[in-house]
C-alpha cells in the first residue's frame, strides 16, 4: 500500500514533496527561532535561581516548577490565545481602537522557547557549578574583575559542561515543534496531516514525515558529537 503510493511524495503538481519539504522549512523555522530565543532566556533563568537575592530565585523556581508541571501542548494554547487577549486588553485599556491577532508562528516560538529555557536554564545552573572554584578564585587573585572572570573562565568551561545537556533538549525541541500544528501552524505534522486528508493516505504520509524527523534528530545528534568533540580537545590537550 505505501508502495504504490509513492508517487504521492513526488515534487510538482502531481505529489505532495513541496509540500512536506515547506514545512519542514517551517519545522527548522520554529525550533532555529525557539532555540535562540530560549537559550538567552535560560541563561537569565539560571542567573536568578543562582542569585543571592531569594526574590529572583523564588521567581526561578516558580516558573520551572510550572513548566514541569504544564503539558507542553496547553502551555502553546495559554500563549497563543492568553497573549492575545493580554495585548487585546492593553490596546483597549490606552484608548487605541485597533484589533490585534497573535501571529501563530510569533506565537509558537514564544511558547517552544517558554519551554526551553526552562529545562536549559537548570542546564546552565549545573553548568555553572561544575566549574571548579579554585581557578575563578585564580582569575580575582590575578587581578581579574568579576566579569572578565565569568567571560573568560567561567562562560567557555559552562558551555563545555552545557553542550551534551543543551543537546538533548535540542532534540526535543525539534520533536515538539509538532505541537504547533494546534495553533494552525504549516509544520511538517500539519502539512502530512492535510496531504493525508487529502488523498486518503494517512499511513504514506505519516511515514513520510516520520523518516524526515528521523533525518533531522539524526543530523542534530552527529551536530551535537561534533560540539563535544571540539570543546573537550583544549582539556584532552592539558590533562595529556
Amino acid at each position: 500500500m505505501v508502495l504504490e503510493n509513492l508517487p504521492l511524495l513526488t515534487i510538482g503538481d502531481t505529489g505532495w514533496g513541496d509540500e512536506l519539504l515547506a514545512g519542514c522549512l517551517v519545522t527548522l523555522e520554529l525550533a532555529f527561532c525557539a532555540l535562540a530565543i530560549g537559550l538567552v532566556l535560560g541563561l537569565l533563568l539560571a542567573g536568578a535561581k543562582l542569585s543571592k537575592y531569594a526574590v529572583l530565585r523564588g521567581f526561578g523556581e516558580v516558573y520551572t516548577a510550572f513548566i514541569r508541571a504544564t503539558p507542553e501542548f496547553l502551555i502553546l494554547l495559554l500563549v497563543y490565545f492568553g497573549s492575545e487577549r493580554a495585548i487585546q486588553s492593553l490596546l483597549a485599556l490606552v484608548g487605541l481602537p485597533i484589533s490585534f491577532e497573535m501571529p501563530r508562528f510569533v506565537a509558537a516560538v514564544i511558547g517552544l522557547a517558554a519551554i526551553f529555557c526552562a529545562y536549559a536554564a537548570e542546564v546552565f545552573r549545573g553548568a555553572y557549578l561544575a566549574v571548579p572554584h579554585g581557578q575563578i578564585e585564580a582569575g580575582i587573585a590575578c587581578g581579574m574583575s568579576s566579569w572578565r572572570v565569568f567571560h573568560r573562565i567561567r562562560l567557555p568551561q559552562m558551555w563545555r559542561f552545557a553542550i551534551p545537556g543543551l543537546g538533548n533538549l535540542w532534540m526535543v525541541l525539534l520533536k515538539d515543534t509538532s505541537l504547533a500544528a494546534v495553533i494552525a501552524v504549516d509544520d511538517l505534522l500539519r502539512q502530512a496531516k492535510i496531504a493525508s486528508e487529502s488523498t486518503r493516505a494517512p499511513l504514506t504520509f505519516y511515514l513520510a514525515a516520520g523518516a524526515i524527523y528521523l533525518l533531522l534528530t539524526g543530523v542534530s545528534d552527529a551536530a551535537r558529537e561534533r560540539l563535544e568533540r571540539r570543546a573537550q580537545r583544549g582539556l584532552a590537550r592539558a590533562q595529556g
